[in-house]
């Protein structure tokens, strides 16, 4: 297995998230191998971490004051055994080719546990909607779906949203492929209700987390009544959290963004949430504007020369990382673990550096992988595939329903393939094995393709 992974690293050297991701995989799979020598025969490993397609393309683009940018434009079709290829787009400058081959790669297994036919993948752009005007957002969208369309169809790579892609630019790009192709198809997810999109979806990654959550409570006789939280983020699945933590009587203590974070001792009740969801969604403001609107609340501006986020070094009960990749390092675990957090739930993709899982393990604390506990947005995307193809909208009971009996089918999943390896309680390599064997078996049945 090392020199699979030197093997990796020599081929693409300079992707480190990549690298992270993927040997997280392969430290979890090896007794799979060893139990199932067909899958080294059939050289799955190597096959599995190279994506069928990689999509690289220059996105051009006009300002308002009418100069003209180049920005880059990406698709990682990863693999499509088990159906169409499915993840989401990310508009951030931070995007690159290693970021957007972590995210396809975890999506592969992620979108296996949801027992629903979607293969994985992912894409974006270094575009960075922050700031631009409605009209150089739908320039931008337009001139990448320019693109794109020759590559996803309902059959073939069906996009969501991500950090920096909403209802708005799922709006943009899907009337320029409609625009292009001349058919109305279920070629993006995310979409506005009144126009095939699904209830649900908005709030489906952070709903999703929460009820994973409570899935590992629940194996402790405990629930999330009462429990205080932190929250990292502040973006759709941090607010969906939120609420979906309150609907179930726990208290919600932090919020960030990219500039720093609050601590409100009271409490972010309804009130403050719905405050927070104008001021994300509606105005765009910063975190910021919390503490000048509530003044028990204290804001923490980012400091990046300290070596540890502050907002995990507060006493509470359970931590939802909903921010974004690498958040959580060794330190800010062991101040996780010394303040008290008994349960980690990811919402964002691997936000767990590997040392501070090492941590959470070793002191016993339930912790959840993204590809398990935030798979509930994916999850409803793929029913919100299934009521495009029959042109029909189901009510929003029935789809949270679906949504709780996935992430609860997750859930058992991971606790009964861990047991069955020998390491009860442990969801990363439930969850890994899980994805992986259905992903494999897959891929054998159909040969060497």
């Amino acid at each position: 297995m090392k020199a699979f992974m030197e093997s990796v690293k020599v081929k693409d050297p300079d992707q480190k998230e990549f690298h992270q991701a993927v040997m997280e995989v392969v430290d979890s799979v090896k007794p799979v191998l060893d139990r199932n020598p067909q899958y080294r025969k059939a050289n799955v490993l190597s096959r599995i971490v190279e994506p069928e397609r990689t999509i690289i393309f220059r996105v051009p683009w006009m300002d308002d004051r009418g100069e003209i940018h180049v920005n880059r434009g990406f698709r990682i079709e990863m693999n499509s055994a088990i159906g169409p290829y499915k993840g989401g787009l990310r508009f951030h400058p931070s995007v690159n080719l290693s970021i957007l081959k972590f995210l396809a790669f975890e999506q592969v297994f992620k979108n296996a546990l949801t027992t629903l036919p979607m293969g994985g993948g992912k894409g974006g752009s270094d575009f960075d909607p922050k700031g631009k005007s409605d009209n150089e957002v739908m320039r931008f969208c337009q001139s990448f779906m320019c693109e794109l369309f020759r590559h996803v169809g309902p059959n073939t790579d069906v996009p969501a949203g991500d950090i920096g892609v909403g209802a708005r630019e799922i709006g943009f790009l899907f009337g320029m492929y409609k625009k292009l192709r001349n058919e109305f198809t279920g070629v993006l997810t995310g979409k506005s209700l009144n126009w095939g999109g699904s209830l649900i979806r908005p709030e489906a990654t952070g709903f999703g987390c929460v009820y994973f959550a409570s899935e590992m409570l629940a194996t402790k006789g405990e629930s999330l009544s009462g429990k205080r939280c932190l929250i990292s983020g502040s973006g759709n699945v941090a607010q969906y959290t939120v609420e979906k933590i309150l609907d179930l009587g726990g208290a919600v203590l932090t919020l960030s963004d990219s500039s720093g974070y609050i601590y409100d001792e009271a409490g972010i009740d309804r009130q403050k949430l719905a405050f927070v969801k104008k001021l994300k969604n509606v105005s765009r403001g910063r975190i910021k504007e919390y503490a000048d609107k509530y003044k028990e609340a204290v804001y923490t501006p980012r400091d990046g020369a300290v070596l540890f986020n502050p907002l995990w070094n507060h006493k509470a009960d359970c931590a939802f990382p909903c921010a974004t990749e690498n958040e959580i390092n060794q330190t800010d675990a062991g101040h996780l673990v010394k303040n008290g957090v008994r349960l980690v739930c990811e919402g964002a993709n691997m936000p767990t550096m590997p040392d501070g899982v090492k941590v959470f393990q070793d002191s016993g604390v339930l912790y959840a992988p993204a590809k398990a506990s935030n798979a509930g947005g994916v999850a409803v995307s793929g029913l919100e595939m299934s009521q495009n193809s029959m042109r029909l909208s189901w009510p929003r009971n029935e789809v949270d329903e679906r949504l709780q009996f996935i992430m609860k089918s997750i859930h058992k999943a991971c606790v009964t393939v861990a047991e069955e390896y020998g390491s009860p309680g442990n969801y990363v390599i439930g969850a890994n094995i899980a994805g992986f064997i259905k992903v494999v078996n897959a891929m054998i049945d159909q040969g060497l393709v």
